[in-house]
């Protein structure tokens, strides 16, 4: 049977329990024990699908097509293992499913409460993944903080657990803040012993405490916190903040985070995680040879988690490059032709990101006009490739009303439709092309070249497509469909040949990158914008010795 950790949390939000539990996860799997993480989130929505990205972050999709919490993301990209439907749970999804069996009558002549039925539900969703045998260990992350109402029944599903499994079949590590009064010039413990008291009030016990801290903590400190959460010493975990969150596993491997798990689980000593490959990305990461500028023009930049999975693939694919990647935010709602040169003329590359609705779309088109008769390496995502289709139609093969019929469903010209399957969907939640479908690269391209193979699976979530009724004007303007569904014939990859590169797919390559295995679409984007700012440097230079 598989043993169970669970990570919560307390004192505030946003802490990083995600980061701590896949960087546990990471350390667990390098001595040889095969972890999975599951999400727990005390939401009513059933998943994040139709949550606004302002509010939430991005959705991430698993290969099932879940759309699912973006921690999920996290944990692929640290564990380089896919997730399912199963390693996210909210708390709508369990309502739904006690209500359901209500109806059908499974809990006759009971009244249905959070305690037993509720809990039982939760418990259940929990103990589902350690069924499986080839987990050795299942890490569960409770989303919210200790103190909310919405998170309660999982703190006593928990409880219970605690109860059932018994001492060295589970174990609870909670994260919390130690906060640094600057003015006293003081590391303040109080909220992190109240933290602990709640959730010991509701009884569960902490067997780890892993202390979020902006300055380090000395052993003193240590020994307070130690004796009045009643945890050992060694429990007593420092999580400083650092430069990068693929840092955070080494800082847990020399705090011993993963040792003491082991002894508390009474799980057997392997050797000393060597973690290699990491080592390695972390080096090329930190140590740079040169730097580009990528503009990430999008509708909600404002919140770096709207994008999460984008600027993380560019991590990766930037220590592929000894290459630091600057990302700069650019609204697509503030670009005209009158200042698309001032916001993007200082560019090395162009990504055109995902997104849904009118607002915004006509500066995306803009900003794409200019990559493509500038010559600046262009990357556009789902709807970042559809307005590539828009821009092309309207402006190379002259079709000016040409748009999406998500935008405008009056235009004559509807390079962008909705997908046959869609139109009589009236849902909203779960309802999309969800998760991973194949794709078949036309020998020869560059897509085919970036990808070394002629066939790929990536990951989905669109209504809206390429319009097949238009393939031979595109293709006669110049335009290469260079990959398509083998089953339905849906472009799925767009290139213009004489661009130094100007790549548009339907699907989501962000959702599959990991620090192992980087995404190759993003590898090849961050290459062409390298070459370009090395020409622009050599030009300069050039310019500067004619001068003189």
């Amino acid at each position: 049977m598989a043993k169970y950790i669970f990570v919560t949390g307390g004192v505030t939000s946003s802490l990083g329990k995600g980061i701590i539990a896949a960087s546990l996860a990471k350390l667990l799997q390098a001595r040889g024990f095969n972890v999975t993480i599951q999400k727990f989130d005390p939401y009513i929505n059933v998943d994040p699908g139709t949550l606004n990205p302002y509010e939430h972050g991005e959705c991430y999709v698993t290969e099932d097509g879940a759309e699912t919490d973006l921690d999920l993301g996290h944990y692929e990209r640290f564990l380089n293992k896919p997730t399912s439907q199963a390693n996210n749970v909210t708390t709508g999804r369990i309502y739904q499913t006690v209500i359901n069996k209500e109806r059908e009558g499974a809990y006759l002549g009971k009244t249905v409460q959070v305690i037993p039925h509720i809990t039982d539900e939760i418990k259940r969703r929990i103990l589902l993944l350690g069924k499986d045998s080839k987990y050795d260990i299942v890490i569960t992350e409770l989303g919210g903080t200790v103190g909310d109402i919405e998170s309660l029944p999982y703190i006593e599903a928990v409880r219970q657990l605690q109860w059932e499994l018994g001492e060295e079949e589970c174990l609870v590590i909670h994260l919390t803040l130690i906060p640094y009064l600057r003015a006293a010039k003081e590391l303040k413990t109080k909220p992190t012993q109240h933290s602990v008291r709640l959730l010991s009030e509701y009884g569960v016990h902490p067997d780890v405490l892993v202390c979020r801290t902006e300055e380090p903590m000395y052993s003193d400190l240590k020994k307070k916190i130690a004796l009045f959460c009643n945890v050992t010493v060694e429990s007593v975990i420092e999580a400083n903040d650092v430069n990068t969150i693929y840092e955070v596993p080494l800082e847990m491997l020399r705090e011993k985070l993963d040792v003491i798990c082991m002894k508390k689980l009474n799980l057997p000593m392997t050797k000393e995680p060597e973690l290699v490959k990491w080592r390695e990305f972390l080096d090329k990461l930190k140590y740079p040879k040169s730097k580009i500028t990528i503009g990430l023009i999008g509708k909600y930049v404002e919140l770096q988690d709207a994008y999460k999975s984008i600027l993380e693939s560019f991590v990766h694919a930037g220590a592929v490059n000894e290459c630091k990647v600057v990302v700069e935010n650019i609204h697509s709602e503030y670009i005209t032709p009158e200042n698309v040169y001032e916001k993007l003329k200082n560019l090395d590359g162009l990504l055109v990101a995902p997104g849904f609705g009118h607002r915004g779309i006509e500066g995306k088109i803009t900003a794409i006009r200019y990559a493509r008769e500038n010559n600046l390496p262009f990357f556009g995502i789902c709807l970042g490739m559809q307005m590539s289709v828009v821009e092309y139609a309207r402006h190379v093969i002259g079709l000016k009303e040409a748009h999406s019929y998500e935008m405008n469903t009056a235009s004559p010209y509807p390079v962008i439709n909705l997908m046959e399957e869609q139109k009589k969907i009236t849902s909203k939640g779960g309802t999309m092309r969800l998760g991973a479908y194949a794709c078949d690269l036309k020998p020869g391209t560059k897509a085919a070249q970036i990808y070394g193979t002629t066939h790929i699976s990536e990951r989905h979530r669109h209504r809206y497509e390429f319009n097949n009724d238009f393939v031979e004007q595109f293709e006669q303007a110049g335009m290469v469909l260079s990959g398509k569904n083998p089953e339905s014939g849906l472009v799925e990859m767009i290139e213009l040949p004489h661009h130094p590169f100007f790549v548009g797919c339907q699907f989501h390559p962000e959702l599959k990158s990991t620090v192992e295995a980087p995404a190759p679409l993003f590898v090849s984007f961050v290459k062409a914008a390298k070459q370009y700012a090395e020409n622009k440097q050599s030009n300069k230079q050039q310019l500067v010795e004619e001068h003189q």
